[in-house]
């Protein structure tokens, strides 16, 4: 997330790739349609990024990248479905960093070994995290929130996705970082925590900066302070976390594309080269910038670092809050 991308960026790199002719990997790939799975249900922001790109890759690469949304397990079990797919180019995973780096933390048992499963190919965006209150609640500022926590310890609720989703994980973290407590609530999915919390419901939310920005902007709640090192151009009034007292809580929710292990070389290089060129395009960049996401397009060994950074940093956090898929 050191990196971002901005949407005059992406608007001047644009007209260069639209211009871009049909390219393949040798041996002719693609000679056929491609599947891309995402381990989630429709509408969420990896199935936003997934279908973006897909007809970007059908045009640049002149087969049809068809999205197929396989949910349930926390993702495992779309993500098993690609690591025991032929490793040919044709069956591939876009996911959270949820069934490529932690899941195997987060459940007893796992369906295939997330360290060798898969390829990797690039990173799609990440999402930085903003912590958000209910208007209801008289805090004004992130110290104010810290401070009314540890006056109240257990008392203060902040909702999340799920056990184990990448809002229960922020949370985890901003309260080791703090030295609060602050009890979580659990819901299936985003979406109803954020109504709750704009409800007055519960008093708190760590989540991805597009799912609740509309809400920032709406004033539907109000935004203390962004978990990223600089401010955000979309929500330029709203301080980072540094700048609120708390500099060692960074946070953000990560998206990438990886095929099954052992996919050829040139077939990974191809993809993220394509994946690259789509996320340029202004009709699909320039449109998630707007939004607070900050594109990818790195290529194969940053996504596949930033997979074990993943790993390395939420490990302790999930061990340490003892973290337990629902």
């Amino acid at each position: 997330m050191s990196r971002h991308v901005t949407r005059r960026t992406a608007l001047g790199a644009a007209t260069a790739a639209l211009a871009a002719p049909e390219v393949h990997a040798q041996g002719g790939y693609p000679n056929k349609p491609v599947r891309i799975v995402v381990p989630f249900p429709p509408g969420g922001l990896v199935d936003l990024l997934a279908r973006s790109v897909s007809q970007s890759l059908a045009a640049r690469l002149g087969q049809p990248f068809v999205v197929d949304n396989r949910a349930g397990a926390g993702g495992n079990i779309g993500a098993d479905l690609v690591a025991k797919a032929a490793p040919d180019g044709y069956t591939l995973l876009a996911s959270s960093m949820g069934p490529l780096a932690v899941n195997q933390f987060i459940y007893p048992s796992m369906p295939y070994d997330t360290n060798t499963a898969f390829s990797p190919i690039t990173l799609l965006a990440t999402t930085p995290k903003v912590v958000c209150v209910a208007n209801a609640q008289p805090w004004r500022n992130l110290a104010a929130l810290v401070a009314a926590a540890k006056e109240k310890p257990g008392q203060i609720t902040a909702g999340s996705a799920g056990a184990g989703s990448s809002l229960h994980l922020a949370l985890e973290l901003f309260k080791a970082e703090t030295g609060t407590d602050i009890q979580h609530v659990p819901y299936r999915g985003a979406a109803p925590a954020v109504t709750d919390l704009v409800s007055g419901n519960i008093d708190m939310v760590i989540d991805n900066v597009p799912n609740i920005i509309p809400q920032i902007r709406g004033n539907g709640v109000r935004a203390l302070a962004v978990a990223t090192e600089k401010r955000l151009p979309q929500l330029p009034d709203v301080p980072t976390t540094a700048e609120a007292g708390v500099p060692g809580f960074l946070f953000g929710t990560a998206f990438g594309m990886a095929a099954p292990a052992s996919t050829p070389d040139a077939i990974i290089a191809t993809l993220a080269e394509a994946v690259a060129v789509a996320l340029r395009d202004p009709a699909i960049g320039g449109r998630l910038v707007d939004q607070g996401t900050i594109l990818g397009g790195t290529g194969p060994q940053a996504f596949a670092t930033l997979v074990e950074n993943e790993k390395r940093t939420l490990e302790p956090v999930i061990r340490r809050a003892n973290i337990r898929a629902d």
